[in-house]
This record gives structure tokens, sequence and C-alpha cells, in this order.
């Protein structure tokens, strides 16, 4: 009997130890890759630190910085969500390409041309907006939290630029009612890449995979169909 208790005291003490080493490690990684600023502590800091009257999208991209592409995937994403007239969608989904394709290529910060980069809004206006909106923000970033992140850091880009340069040709695709799911895919990717959240990626792909279902039931439904009349 003593035998047996002083193997199963043996055996806790490795598995405690074992514990205890894990959670060493996660605290190490987690002080050298510390997690990124939350998008409602950029928009109150660049209101804070913002000089002259106004805040341009060049200022506004700068402060995003490795989060840009995420906020603008979301953007272009959720417009192509809006109920727009038929044909909207090739012209919405070209800004979804390009940001798609240079997460791809591994750029740091997202390019545009110099037009849109010199826009601008004043300071009162951007301060009001963001009062506004940061409440509603900070809800969904309760929501959505660093979690069972499966890329190392400067990996996500890439992995995540795939998969919504597929979605946003998708998105440019002439098909009634197939270009919902696409978008929406692209925004729950944009949602997970800035905040880490393996769990919303998971759902994203899920989505992604889903919308690339409907628009193969459409075109085999329309193939079907037109090939019944020719018929």
């Amino acid at each position: 009997m003593l035998l047996i208790a002083w193997r199963r005291l043996q055996r806790n003490s490795l598995k405690q130890n074992r514990l205890n080493e894990e959670g060493s490690a996660l605290e190490r990684l987690s002080a050298h890759y510390p997690p990124p600023r939350r998008l409602s502590q950029i928009f109150e800091d660049l209101v804070h630190n913002a000089q002259g009257t106004a805040i341009t999208v060049d200022q506004l991209r700068n402060a995003l910085g490795e989060r840009s592409f995420a906020t603008f995937l979301v953007f272009f994403a959720l417009l192509n969500m809006l109920p727009l007239p038929p044909g909207s969608t090739l012209v919405l989904g070209i800004p979804l390409l390009l940001i798609s394709i240079q997460m791809v290529l591994g750029r740091s910060t997202v390019w545009l041309p110099h037009s849109i980069l010199t826009k601008s809004v004043g300071v009162e206006q951007f301060r009001q907006m963001s009062e506004k909106l940061g409440p509603k923000v900070k809800r969904v970033e309760r929501l959505i939290r660093p979690r069972y992140w499966p890329f190392a850091p400067g990996q996500a880009d890439r992995a995540v630029g795939l998969c919504a340069l597929f979605l946003g040709v998708l998105i440019t695709l002439p098909i009634p009612f197939g270009n919902w799911f696409p978008a929406l895919a692209c925004a729950l990717l944009g949602l997970a890449l800035s905040e880490c959240d393996g769990l919303l990626l998971g759902i994203a792909v899920a989505v992604g995979l889903f919308s690339l279902v409907i628009v193969g039931v459409i075109f085999g439904s329309a193939g079907a169909l037109a090939a019944f009349f020719i018929l």
C-alpha cells in the first residue's frame, strides 16, 4: 500500500511540475510577444495625439500599423455586404483584391493611392465619431480576444491574405445573392486577424467554405437550367 501511495504521489508531483513549466513557457511567450493594442485604444490615442485641425487617411493608416490590413479588410468587406445595385461588388471587390495581394506579398502596411491618403477629417469630427463608436467597438472587443491563434508572429498576414484573395475573387463574380457570404467571411477574417482570435478564424474559414458551396450550387443550377433550355 505504501509503494502504491508513493508512486501515485510521484505521478502527481511530475504532473504538477509539467503544468508549472508549461505556465512559465506561456508567460515568457506572452512577455516576448505582447498582445497588440486594441482598435478602440488606437482611436483614442490618435485623437489625443492629433496635431493640427485634421486627421488624414495616411495618419490613420500609420496609427493602425500592423492592424491596417485587418481594419481595411473589414471595412471593404462590410461595404460589399450592403444592399447595393447589381454589379457594385465588381467595383467594390477590387480594393479587397488589392489589400489581400499586398498581404500575400508580405507588405508591412497597406498601399493606397496618394489621392486617398491625403483625404482628411476634422479632429473634432473624428473625436465625436470615436466617442460615439468607441463603446460599440469595446463591446465587440470583449467578445473577440486573443485565443487559440495557430500562427507565429509575422505568419498570419500571408495565410489570411491568401484566404481573403480567394474570397475576393468570389465577391467580384457576377453571382446573384452569391457575394454576401464571401464578404462576411472576409470581414470575420479581418476581425480574427486584428485580435489574433483563433476561434473566430475557424468560424471565418467555415463561412468561407460554406460560401464556396453556395457559389457552386448557383453555378451548377445555372448550368443545368441552361442545358435544359438548350436541349
